[in-house]
């Protein structure tokens, strides 16, 4: 039996990730990850570091990603509360370039996204709080590190909130468009 369904979004690069729960009377037990079973599904990342994010509701994380040599891909989950965890393709030469997904995650769904490399990547907290979880594929570096503003009316993403709470890094990313240029 296999432990998890693989789904690619509409950007087929993006992929949901529903692991099978077993449930009783106890709570619940589940796989996270198996290198295995992403393995036979495409996925071959060699995930290198766990990071755990702590949230309140209304707050937007990102758009962020990290510029070559050190890309990141990501496997993000909710496991408290719920978000709206975004994907945009910045890889100049795909036919999805601009383009962007969104999926809502959460302990109830327990549903993970895999966001490859070239992928910037954020979320939104629906709910009062969330503990969000995600695997990276390569460390953090600083001269590395990019993003793009949130609310960039040419992405035209549909966060479900009108003023959120952001880092002050956040608020001041440029533009997909000056950022492609």
């Amino acid at each position: 039996m296999a432990k998890f369904k693989f789904t690619p979004l509409a950007i087929p690069e993006v992929i949901m990730i529903e692991p099978t729960v077993f449930s009783d009377s106890r709570g619940f037990f589940t796989e996270t990850y198996n290198k295995k079973e992403f393995a036979d599904a495409g996925i071959f990342e060699d995930f290198i570091q766990d990071n755990h994010s702590y949230s309140t509701k209304g707050v937007v994380r990102g758009l962020h990603f990290s510029l070559p040599p050190h890309e990141t891909a990501k496997l993000v989950r909710c496991v408290e509360g719920e978000v709206l965890d975004v994907a945009v393709d910045i890889r100049a030469n795909s036919k999805t370039f601009g383009k962007w997904v969104a999926e809502k995650l959460s302990r109830e769904n327990g549903k993970m996204l895999f966001v490859p490399k070239g992928f910037a990547h954020g979320y939104c907290v629906l709910s009062e709080t969330s503990s969000f979880l995600y695997k990276v594929s390569e460390y953090y570096y600083p001269e590395s590190d990019r993003g793009i503003l949130w609310n960039d009316s040419d992405l035209a993403i549909d966060w479900g909130v009108e003023n959120p709470i952001l880092s002050e890094k956040d608020s001041k990313l440029p533009t997909f468009k000056d950022l492609s240029k």
